[in-house]
């Protein structure tokens, strides 16, 4: 079995495998494209990517290392400086894979490595809210669960539990009916004390208006007799005519009082 055996041997012993990965990548890093073998170029993406990798932190450490693989000196330049500066923002996946099918001779299926020319563009990532990660478990627990219904033959039986559970609603609207025409009234009691009530207040506003209308006419007579009073203190004369006449006459009423004979003789003296 091959646990932990990462890599392919391609046929070749290791030092001629290390070799051959050297002269490939640097000839990739050079031409930044080569045709080779299906195998050889999954192979080779793992080492290109880690050199670029190590072009990317740029200190000096990373160039001893990318240099202990890569001898020559151009190519090692080109890697720190323009392919370092191409790739800061890219995270990964620096180079591509392209399949060309089988050579002639053996039939070895071939395939283009090729660097990324395209500029990275990051991908905007969308929000999520508590609300839609909650709304997507419950549905993905409600299709679970439709599912494995399917498959045990449930369905029938929710069916029908359906069915039940509709014609307890209609009995439940029923029965509100019914409760709604008994408690009819006691709304119509309600509707009777609000017109009491409305009653009670036209009421009691008509005979603000009585009242109002009462002091206005008090009011009016008041004035008229203040105007009497004030013409009578402007005719002194007339009054004091209207005087002497009264006080002739109760002297007239007197006179005829004396005049009449005396009816009160005691029976004594008519004995």
């Amino acid at each position: 079995m091959r646990h932990k055996r990462i890599g392919r041997k391609l046929g070749v012993v290791t030092k001629h495998r290390r070799a051959m990965f050297r002269n490939m990548a640097t000839d990739l890093f050079r031409h930044e494209s080569i045709t080779t073998t299906d195998p050889r170029a999954k192979e080779i993406r793992r080492v290109a990517d880690k050199m670029i990798t190590l072009a990317k932190k740029g200190t000096l450490q990373a160039r001893r290392q990318a240099a202990a693989f890569i001898k020559d000196k151009d190519v090692l330049k080109k890697l720190f400086s323009e392919l370092a500066e191409k790739y800061k923002d890219r995270p990964g996946g620096y180079t591509r894979i392209i399949k060309m099918g089988y050579r002639k001779g053996d039939n070895a299926p071939l395939s283009i490595i090729e660097i990324v020319q395209e500029d990275y563009k990051p991908k905007k990532k969308k929000k999520t809210t508590k609300k839609t990660t909650a709304k997507k478990t419950t549905e993905t627990k409600k299709s679970t669960k439709k599912e494995s219904a399917e498959e045990l033959g449930l369905i029938e039986e929710t069916a029908t539990g359906a069915v039940a559970a509709a014609a307890a609603t209609d009995e439940v609207v029923e029965t509100v009916k019914e409760t709604k025409s008994t408690d009819t009234p006691e709304i119509k009691e309600e509707s009777n004390t609000e017109e009491v009530d409305t009653t009670a207040e036209t009421e009691k506003i008509s005979e603000e208006k009585a009242e109002v209308k009462a002091k206005t006419e008090k009011e009016e007579i008041q004035a008229d007799v203040a105007e009497d009073t004030e013409a009578k203190a402007e005719t002194p004369e007339e009054e004091i005519q209207v005087t002497a006449e009264t006080n002739e006459e109760t002297a007239d009423t007197e006179e005829v009082a004396d005049e009449s004979p005396k009816t009160d003789e005691s029976p004594e003296e008519e004995k």
